[in-house]
């Protein structure tokens, strides 16, 4: 018959598989979310870089800026909106995560409890096997 931990052991495997699942979850979601930091702060510094170059003294040459400088705010302001979504997206991420690692830990303790309390109770009963063989193995004096 198969011990309470061994009967348990499948149930660890797949919250360990669940965990790696989601640490990979995880870590893809950092990377989309330093991704879309770094395409904010590319866009922040090219708005930057533009407002410091000189452009045409013309009326026609003004609009045109100022309608560019428009789209890159709008661009930027997309962007963040982005950023803020990916943040929200690795938070749930995050919190799946946590529970799968939580879920693990947990089966893990009880399996490890389960191994503890098998352990014992081999021991227990070796130690009576050992008890009952010194028992008939001890000559008796005083019968002769």
């Amino acid at each position: 018959m198969k011990s309470r931990a061994n009967r348990l052991q499948p149930a660890v495997d797949l919250a360990h598989d669940r965990q790696e699942a989601a640490m990979q979850r995880l870590a893809e979601q950092q990377q989309k979310l330093a991704k879309a930091e770094q395409q904010l702060d590319e866009l922040q510094k090219y708005r930057a870089e533009y407002a410091e170059t000189q452009g045409g003294v013309s009326v026609a040459a003004m609009l045109n800026r100022r309608q560019f400088v428009e789209r890159i705010n709008q661009v930027i302001a997309q962007q963040i909106n982005e950023v803020a979504r990916q943040r929200r997206y690795l938070d749930g991420v995050r919190d799946q995560w946590r529970e799968a690692h939580a879920r693990e830990q947990a089966l893990g303790s009880v399996i490890d409890r389960y191994r503890e309390q098998e352990r014992k109770s081999e021991d227990r009963r070796e130690q009576a096997e050992i008890d009952e063989r010194m028992q008939h193995r001890r000559p008796r004096r005083g019968l002769s």
